[in-house]
């Protein structure tokens, strides 16, 4: 395929497990064998932290997870089938934690490139864990000097400019950065930029997965000297971009390059793939949702079945006297078109049961949300019940307007193992449906055009409690994800009145969300470990 005078590289986007070490060393001897056989690389690059799955978190604690991660670095070095491999993992050395590259050659020691910037914002934790280091690390292939870099130290001038300053022709840089909306342009930008300061090309690999809260999207790429794009892998799939380079400085694709694909569809694919990895890494291999007709849960279960197979999903309809028939006509006719099971369980029986037991307690008091309540925890009870006994992961189906403001019930319609939607605002659930659909027709019009509404009271809509949605997301925004004041969002042109009452809603139901299930983050700021406020507080805005 090539002379001597030249290198191939393969990148090798995988999805590893968090903690499952061993089986992390065979995907990276396994990959790195591919890409041999069919590629007759040279050298394969893996993503950052690959080894342990990223982030470990906690496990980095224990002394015994230290000890297999060094009886695995014995082991990928040993059945190293040939060729050089730099893959992430942590590396213990005199007392120090570092987050590492490790570099694999026949013949050689082990060597190490240790991670000189460690990010500690938003999901990002790692100076709890590791210690930063400042030396620079190039090695050679094939006589091609190499620069090696670990995610974050490509975001910073200095450490490119020293491994360039070492000799390095060209940079290594791997990485596990986590899905957000316009990540991939905001990746790319950056590394043009270290480009123009250095003129040598970067090769970026990226981790690809779901683990717990976050999505890595994979999209890895290799830019060259002159900051062209010239190639990226597909997204949210394991797959080896490969590519060719020559002793002029010279690269060539070897590996088809796609094209990014459009935001709503990212989107789409991170919650599939977040919500599939979830549920299989867990152990589970069946989920069951409830399916109100409406059009969150059609969403929902959609991205179930194109994560798991129609065979592995359950709905479940759950009608009151409030339930309108168009919501059982539609629900029946969503599972219908996705090919799921599904099952029809009123719930009168148990509300009323509810309601009679409390009778006593409740004697003198007016009706008022309480009720409604018990639709929602009878629905609850009903769905944990079924997840129990066929040993079917739940699946919640709130969306992040609800969440933001408490607009769901604590052990009712919050009940469950994973929120597919926790991070998605209401109007991108409707821009998702549309999408959905242009793939196959999947979700009724009907649901996608019919007003919201819990059906917990006679003609309820969500704005009889919220905001519309064209305005609540907005604000929502604006506050969660951007940090602005409420001053600023008035300045804005948004009402006095509705944004301090939602600014309100979202400050006083943190202890809401921090009963939720966890979700996937694919905004820049999302409920769960990136968004810590406490739920015990006296500041509020005015």
């Amino acid at each position: 395929m090539t002379d001597q005078t030249s290198l191939i590289l393969a990148l090798a986007q995988v999805n590893p497990t968090v903690g499952a070490i061993d089986a992390n060393a065979d995907l990276i001897l396994q990959w790195a064998a591919q890409a041999k056989q069919e590629f007759a690389a040279d050298i394969v690059v893996f993503p950052e932290l690959v080894l342990t799955g990223y982030p470990p978190e906690d496990l980095l604690f224990r002394p015994g997870f230290i000890a297999l991660v060094e009886a695995a670095l014995d082991k990928i070095h040993r059945e190293n089938p040939g060729l050089c491999l730099v893959f992430g993992a942590p590396r213990h050395q005199q007392d120090c934690l570092y987050n590492s590259a490790v570099i694999s050659q026949p013949g050689q020691p082990l060597q190490f490139y240790d991670k000189q910037h460690l990010p500690n914002y938003g999901v990002f934790d790692e100076q709890r864990y590791f210690v930063p280091a400042n030396d620079v690390c190039t090695l050679q292939v094939k006589g091609v000097t190499l620069g090696i870099l670990v995610c974050e130290d490509i975001w910073f001038p200095q450490p490119m400019a020293q491994a360039v300053a070492a000799g390095a022709e060209c940079i290594i840089n791997i990485n596990a950065s986590p899905f957000h909306d316009l990540k991939t342009s905001e990746r790319i930008t950056e590394i043009k930029q270290r480009i123009a300061e250095n003129k040598v090309p970067v090769c970026y690999v990226n981790l690809v997965g779901g683990q717990d809260e976050l999505v890595f999207d994979g999209h890895s790429f290799v830019i060259d000297r002159e900051r062209n794009l010239l190639s990226m892998a597909a997204g949210f799939e394991q797959g080896l971009s490969v590519v060719q380079y020559q002793a002029s400085g010279e690269l060539t694709a070897l590996t088809l390059s796609v094209a990014e694909n459009s935001s709503i569809e990212q989107l789409y694919q991170a919650l599939v793939l977040a919500t599939r990895d979830y549920v299989i890494k867990n152990g589970f291999q069946r989920v069951a949702l409830g399916l109100s007709g409406g059009i969150d849960s059609a969403l929902v279960l959609a991205i179930a079945v194109d994560a798991l197979g129609a065979d592995a999903v359950q709905a479940i309809m759950m009608p009151y006297e409030y339930t309108a028939d168009i919501s059982k006509t539609d629900a029946a006719d969503e599972a219908r078109r996705l090919g799921v099971e599904y099952s029809e369980i009123p719930i009168s029986a148990a509300v009323q049961a509810f309601v009679h037991s409390l009778e006593g307690e409740f004697s003198g008091l007016g009706r008022d949300v309480t009720e409604e309540n018990l639709q929602a925890r009878s629905r609850g009870v009903i769905l944990m019940a079924i997840s129990n006994k066929k040993g079917a992961l739940l699946l919640t189906t709130g969306n992040k307007s609800e969440m933001s403001v408490g607009y769901a019930t604590l052990y009712g319609d919050m009940a469950g193992g994973f929120a597919p939607l926790k991070d998605v605002s209401k109007l991108k659930v409707y821009a998702l449906a549309r999408y959905r659909n242009t793939l196959s027709p999947v979700i009724p019009e009907r649901v996608i055009e019919r007003p919201p509404s819990a059906e917990l009271a006679p003609d309820q809509i969500d704005q009889d409690s919220l905001p519309p949605y064209e305005l609540l997301d907005p604000i929502l925004a604006m506050y969660i994800e951007q940090d602005r004041s409420v001053e600023e969002i008035i300045r804005l042109g948004y009402d006095q009145d509705v944004v301090k009452r939602v600014t309100w809603l979202v400050d006083v139901n943190e202890y809401k969300r921090r009963q939720s299930p966890p979700g996937v983050k694919v905004t820049h700021r999302a409920f769960g470990k990136e968004r810590r406020y406490p739920i015990t507080s006296g500041f509020r805005q005015s």
